[in-house]
């Protein structure tokens, strides 16, 4: 078993959360590689206790280093150039980029949800947008007892999913300064506006809400639509979700089925004034649902309020969880690309 570990864009927010992760979570690694530009190449970050030197994201680089996983956090860019590079000298790229998530023969993973999924690859495996996962988590568990018919998304996403420019930005704006990430200011303010708008005034975030979770829930036939929105909030994505089932579901037997399932911490005392809020899920790996309720509008109707971590089940989390998921099953050979 190859229990050399790469990590790919190993400088940036959800690369340095992708290396906490590891070792919070004790990932077995005989060694560690980490990759980032020429211009970060040189440097070090901690690892264990270990300063790790950064090393440029070359193909010598990456077939001297002869990893069994590598974990990419470096831009759609990147992915598509150097992950089927990995695949070659036989790791698995795990990739947290928009690169690959719709490509019939990558599968988007989400552990519990999918991971049956993970052993198709042919050696780069689809980390879910930030938004998707957390929302695929709390929809599963509904979906496989109930059948969701129709889903609609409204979103509260923090500023930290636009990197640490959008923290900047956050932080400065308190203070008056412009931004620089954003369009306009994020303090005191919420942009209703997550990555560029296309000719049918959905932004590109939204539509990969809709086609993510189609994909990993299995059923095209889903009716999606979705909001995204931009608050200024440093960590965690909050998210109102409203679903219509084809079978008749009450707010007893939701909450019975999303307590049941893994991976989800149920807060949902209303009259106690317990919720999940991006503070109870700063840090943390779970997804928290609240807010459970019957939507009266509509037959077999459900509203869920969802929060998650972006940053690290969101995105590195996720990305680790996948490799513990091949692992555990004997890194069973993938079929080159």
């Amino acid at each position: 078993m190859n229990d050399k570990i790469a990590v790919v864009g190993a400088t940036g927010l959800v690369g340095r959360t992708m290396l906490k992760v590891l070792e919070e979570r004790n990932f077995p690694i005989s060694e560690i590689h980490l990759f980032a530009s020429a211009r970060s190449a040189g440097s070090t970050v901690d690892f264990c206790g270990k300063a790790i030197t950064v090393k440029e994201l070359n193909d010598e680089n990456i077939r001297a280093a002869g990893v069994g996983y590598a974990l990419f956090s470096a831009g759609s860019d990147v992915s598509k150039r150097y992950a089927p590079v990995f695949a070659e000298t036989g790791a698995v790229a795990i990739d947290n980029s928009s690169c690959w998530r719709m490509d019939k023969d990558v599968p988007l993973v989400v552990p519990e949800v999918n991971p049956d999924a993970a052993f198709e690859n042919r050696g780069i495996i689809a980390n879910p947008n930030c938004s998707t996962i957390q929302a695929v988590v709390a929809l599963k568990p509904l979906h496989d007892k109930f059948k969701i018919k129709r889903i609609v998304y409204s979103t509260y996403q923090a500023v930290s999913g636009a990197g640490r420019l959008g923290c900047e930005d956050l932080a400065a704006g308190v203070s008056g300064v412009k931004p620089k990430k954003f369009p306009y200011p994020i303090a005191y303010n919420i942009l209703p506006h997550i990555d560029v708008f296309t000719d049918d005034g959905y932004t590109k975030e939204e539509i990969k809400m809709i086609n993510e979770t189609r994909k990993i829930l299995g059923d095209d036939s889903l009716a999606i639509t979705a909001t995204t929105v931009r608050v200024p909030v440093l960590y965690g994505h909050s998210e109102s979700i409203n679903i219509q089932f084809e079978k008749a579901i009450t707010r007893k037997a939701a909450l019975e089925a999303l307590k049941s399932a893994p991976g989800i911490v149920v807060r949902d005392d209303p009259q106690n004034n317990i919720y999940p809020m991006p503070l109870d899920a700063e840090g943390r790996d779970e997804v928290f649902v609240g807010r459970v309720r019957e939507d009266r509008s509509v037959e077999n109707g459900l509203n869920i309020w969802v929060v998650a971590d972006n940053i690290r089940k969101g995105a590195a989390t996720n990305a680790v969880q996948i490799a513990e998921l091949l692992r555990s099953r004997g890194n069973q050979p993938h079929k080159h690309v």
